[in-house]
């Protein structure tokens, strides 16, 4: 999800321009806010992935979740129409069964962006009058805080401040797992004598003979995992608990709050 997400438990943030890789596709992360404050779309070769923002002849709605009709015009015709006309559109879903579009298409028939100004386009979303959603008031929160949420595990005992584990720094019995993408570390910098661990080889690197399960039994050093906000962090030290290292525990907050306690960064 975006760096704006508010939500509790996220695999990896993104931010504008970042590259996502999948299983060896390679995607660039577009903000496209509008919908929602934190909406992006994926760009991958020949086709953009829209989700929410762009639909097939209409667009999302802007009225609730933080939406901005203002902020979609922008990412509609500032970013995503600026694509070549040939670019094949993938939008989140289609309520008539649709699959597939192309930029040119949409510029050409679609009803929502047959307009002149950010201002009639303020007005056409403004006046939809679109009913809410059903259970939109228990959805919102939900999908918020959906997963293990750090709180829970700082709850087990499995968590310890920014503070607490800069004192662990350079002690010979702590090993610091670090989470993130390349993109992040060059990004927001490491903790001194991190062992780069990405979050997808953690299940693996946490069995039997996998190279987290052999460093702690090897070495009986304590494994103290971090990402960049510790949602990562906190699925994986529930992981570890269940791998039978009981003295794992992860950084609550994360790289974000190492930094703010202006712990030692490295480039």
């Amino acid at each position: 999800m975006g760096e704006q997400t508010k939500a509790d438990v996220v695999s990896i943030r993104v931010s504008d321009g970042d590259k996502v890789g999948i299983e060896g596709l390679s995607l660039q992360a577009l903000y496209t806010p509008g919908h929602t404050d934190d909406s992006y779309s994926y760009l991958m070769a020949d086709r953009v992935f829209t989700g929410d923002t762009l639909l097939i002849r209409g667009t999302g709605r802007t009225d609730f979740q933080n939406g901005d009709p203002r902020a979609q015009y922008e990412s509609l015709f500032a970013r995503l129409l600026k694509l070549p006309d040939e670019t094949l559109v993938y939008p989140a879903h289609d309520y008539k069964g649709d699959t597939v579009s192309t930029i040119a298409e949409e510029k050409g028939f679609n009803p929502r962006l047959q307009v002149e100004s950010v201002d009639e386009y303020v007005t056409l979303m403004t006046n939809l009058n679109l009913p809410n959603p059903k259970m939109m008031d228990v959805a919102v929160p939900a999908n918020m805080r959906i997963g293990l949420a750090q709180q829970i595990v700082a709850g087990k005992g499995w968590s310890m401040s920014a503070d607490e584990a800069k004192d662990l720094l350079g002690q010979p019995d702590v090993a610091l797992i670090d989470l993130r993408e390349d993109q992040e570390r060059r990004k927001q910098g490491i903790i001194p004598g991190s062992l780069h661990v990405p979050y997808p080889e953690v299940e693996a690197s946490l069995g039997g003979d996998g190279l987290l399960q052999q460093l702690a039994k090897a070495t009986g050093k304590r494994l103290i995992f971090y990402c960049a906000f510790g949602e990562r962090s906190a699925m994986a030290v529930q992981a570890a608990q269940a791998a039978g290292l009981a003295s794992s525990r992860h950084i609550h907050g994360g790289m974000q709050a190492w930094q703010r306690a202006k712990g030692p960064v490295a480039r």
